[in-house]
């Protein structure tokens, strides 16, 4: 037996352990009860439910009022929930909380609808930086400003003459610099460019135009990225716990785990401040030095664990640089950009497989996809494992060949959850075609895949709510209608927002629905996503969120 399969088993037990260990049911004692609700437990053998009794962090019974209010003491919580709807705590399985956190820290926040708007908030910022230190913004969108063309080298020296700017798109895979980033990095007209990365050109010049893309970001984020403290990192933190909280989501997938993001969740949770439930995917870099030291999947606890090792085989969705295998709307030479090569991903990759490691990879385009699942194969080919949960990051355009072979390897593909709501003015650059086989949540459950939808916050928006409108209507927020054929029911974003989450990390024997011994995480909705129109279930508040059996927000 592997250290993952027994490591498995362990959890599988260990929710009903908890509770029934010292005690027999009749004689634990419920800390809270909460009654007359309309609970969806996302569990098969009981649907519904009106009421939960919670001891230790855990459910410790599910069922009508009259037996659930009949455990209740005289020391028991008891909460009158009038008739509101319960759900399992959201589990957002692709995302990256501690890098968000520190963003929202220490970043200008360039989520904003013109080049003028963005001007004005570096200056802003300008004005409180010593002379020659850098600006860093996040979130800038080019489909989202009203100038219809993306900022360039030369609007940043404007705004910022005296400071090195690094201004990183929402999608996370093309950044914009000015001269004097430019400079600070050591990039010239002359500067080749690196393998899987691109420093980008005007057309008509040939001159720097600002921006970098994939790779070429590397040689920024190794001259930046030691401005950060100790401090810094755990104050993200806690800054992000609190705004997943406040939208429903108790768990998360960090799908970009490097050191110092560890040790910032380990400060955040020894401070008490870890309000979110972390399941660290650890960058392919630095997984060299989790083997040194014996680490593998499923190393920590309850509230953080060490996942699978990332890669990144391929760009942007939003950015339009996944590796495709037909050329880009309107840009017939374009097909994107490889990152890796099949030859990297399978080295590192069997270091983590011999090593009884997840392995999660970056994989947008049907290019990219089909790589993957050649060095996937390749790997259980050579060193056959009975259960290695393979994940397939975005996963976004897929075909039925690809989804016959992710159903062979029982891969988990974990694709964006809100992207159709959100970004939809850049679907047009797929083409119609591409659209039913792009975010393909009706093919892979129909398939017979868990797959395990996320947001890749900053990228996209992490509200699970917008995720589960988008997913069941296939609209943008204008009303359009982008690949209809991929629609879900609510009942199944529901699902795979929760029950399918915890299975991608292994967990769901702890968490992702509401049953007898499962972490108490559950979130308060202010009305019934299954009564609600298709159309404004966005509009759902999120009342309260619950984890382990405490209220993180609205208590």
């Amino acid at each position: 037996m592997t250290g993952v399969q027994s490591r498995r088993e362990f959890l599988r037990t260990a929710g009903a352990f908890a509770l029934s260990a010292s005690l027999p049911l009749d004689r634990i004692e419920p800390e809270l009860v909460l009654y007359n609700g309309n609970v969806i437990t996302i569990n098969d053998h009981q649907p519904r439910a009106e009421a939960v009794a919670i001891a230790g962090g855990r459910f410790l019974a599910v069922g009508t009022n009259e037996k659930v209010q009949a455990l209740a003491t005289g020391t028991t919580n008891k909460i009158n929930l009038e008739g509101r709807t319960v759900v399992p705590g959201f589990i957002d399985a692709h995302t990256h909380p501690a890098e968000a956190g520190l963003m929202h820290l220490r970043q200008v926040d360039c989520d904003l609808r013109s080049i003028a708007e963005i001007q004005r908030a570096i200056r802003e910022r300008v004005s409180k930086t010593p002379a020659g230190e850098w600006v860093l913004g996040f979130k800038y969108d080019d489909t989202k400003t009203s100038d219809g063309r993306p900022l360039t080298r030369e609007d940043l020296d404007a705004a910022a003459p005296q400071h090195p700017v690094y201004i990183s798109h929402r999608g996370g895979h093309t950044a914009y610099v000015n001269a004097l980033g430019y400079k600070r990095a050591k990039v010239s007209e002359d500067t080749p460019d690196p393998p899987g990365g691109r420093f980008d050109r005007d057309p008509k010049t040939g001159k720097l135009n600002g921006r970098v893309s994939e790779r070429a970001s590397e040689i920024f984020d190794k001259i930046i990225g030691a401005s950060y403290s100790r401090a810094d990192y755990r104050e993200g933190v806690k800054l992000i716990c609190k705004m997943m909280s406040r939208a429903g989501i108790t768990s998360a997938h960090d799908a970009w785990g490097v050191h110092d993001y560890l040790r910032g969740y380990q400060d955040a949770h020894a401070a008490g401040e870890l309000s979110t439930r972390i399941y660290c995917l650890i960058h392919y870099k630095e997984i060299d030095r989790m083997l040194a030291a014996g680490i593998r999947t499923g190393f920590g606890n309850e509230w953080m664990r060490v996942g699978g090792m990332k890669m990144v085989a391929d760009g942007s969705i939003s950015e339009r640089t996944a590796w495709v295998s037909q050329p880009y709307v309107g840009r017939p030479d374009d097909f994107g950009i490889q990152v890796m090569t099949e030859q990297e991903l399978y080295e590192n990759g069997r270091k983590a497989h011999e090593a009884d490691w997840q392995i999660g990879t970056h994989a947008n385009g049907d290019r990219a996809i089909d790589m993957v699942l050649r060095v996937y194969e390749r790997l259980q080919r050579e060193r056959p494992r009975r259960d290695p949960r393979f994940r397939l990051e975005h996963c976004t355009i897929v075909n039925d060949s690809l989804i016959q072979r992710i159903k062979a390897l029982g891969a988990i593909p974990t694709p964006f959850a809100a992207y159709v709501y959100y970004h939809g003015e850049k679907m047009r650059e797929y083409g119609p075609e591409r659209l039913d086989h792009m975010f393909a949540l009706r093919s892979f459950l129909d398939a017979g895949i868990r797959v395990a939808p996320g947001s890749d916050y900053p990228p996209g928006p992490f509200e699970p709510m917008m995720a589960l409108q988008s997913s069941v209507t296939r609209t943008d927020s204008n009303g359009k209608v982008w690949g209809p054929k991929q629609r879900i029911t609510v009942e199944e974003a529901l699902r795979i927002q929760t029950l399918h989450g915890a299975y991608a990390s292994f967990e769901e024997h702890e968490k992702g629905s509401i049953e007898r011994g499962k972490l108490a995480d559950l979130v308060v909705l202010g009305r019934d996503p299954l009564r609600e129109d298709p159309l404004t279930l966005v509009k759902i508040p999120i009342e309260r969120t619950m984890l382990g059996g405490r209220w993180v927000f609205g208590a």
